[in-house]
């Protein structure tokens, strides 16, 4: 039985959606579909743990084509499906919870896994034909689904971790004992305020996975310390919102940015 969450099954009900539709739309920052600039859909790619598979589009028909075979799936199945798993989507569920209906549809249609593997870029890659310059390039998109929790643009774990070093302060082995023994909720918060509390000062000195921090770098050479500084802004309990804890950064410029052209 494949059990999943609402992000994750939702990756399936975009494939589902995407095929069911022959096309995709392009949206504003709203959300809201622009009329009139459609791209018709020629395939979508995925791979499996049991190969590589092609769903192309042909008349009414889904063929499903892999080495070792070639399925046709009439289109308004996927169409049936993707309907029939929106509304199990947005009923309230358990965290995790199966759908029994639709996994039956996916070992037909030789999906055995509902998400992309952590190590690929895209969750979803279409071959679309671009009409105006009759291109057919293939595109990779990343799936993002607010029908449960609000979706991230960046999943914490050991790879964004950020590293600091605490200054102006000495700390013997009790002290350090009672502050890594908090364990409350916020957890974070009321550690770093016990070091505050001690005159201590907290100075960034990297990120723990080196690709992470190379990603960083390449969009913009300060990002690290920038991310840093408001990391530690907002586990200090200084505010909880991007707008905000921007605001906080412009006023105090801990890189000493030169603000006499109001850059």
């Amino acid at each position: 039985m494949i059990k999943g969450n609402k992000g994750e099954w939702s990756e399936i009900y975009t494939l589902l959606k995407v095929l069911g539709d022959k096309n995709i739309y392009l949206g504003d920052e709203d959300l809201k579909r622009i009329k009139d600039v459609v791209y018709p859909i020629i395939k979508i790619l995925r791979t499996e743990s049991n190969g590589e598979f092609e769903y192309s589009l042909k008349d009414d028909l889904v063929l499903i084509i892999s080495e070792k075979e070639k399925i046709r799936i009439p289109i308004k199945d996927f169409r049936e499906k993707a309907l029939f798993l929106l509304d199990k989507l947005k009923e309230d569920t358990e965290r995790t919870f199966s759908v029994p209906e639709i996994e039956y549809f996916m070992r037909k249609i030789k999906c055995s896994s509902l998400k992309a593997k952590s190590s690929a870029k895209t969750d979803i890659t279409i071959v679309i034909h671009d009409l105006k310059t009759n291109q057919k390039p293939a595109l990779g998109f990343s799936i993002k689904s607010q029908l449960g929790s609000p979706s991230t643009l960046l999943n914490a774990g050991k790879t964004t971790n950020f590293i600091y070093e605490i200054k102006n302060i000495t700390l013997n082995q009790n002290e350090e004992r009672k502050i890594n023994s908090i364990k409350t909720k916020s957890k974070i918060k009321e550690r770093i305020e016990s070091i505050f509390k001690k005159d201590g000062v907290f100075s960034f000195v990297k990120t723990e996975n080196e690709i992470f921090f190379n990603n960083l770098m390449l969009i913009d050479s300060s990002l690290p310390d920038i991310l840093a500084e408001i990391l530690l802004n907002y586990f200090s309990g200084k505010a909880s919102s991007c707008e905000k804890l921007v605001n906080i950064l412009e006023q105090k410029n801990p890189l000493n940015f030169d603000k006499g052209y109001k850059h």
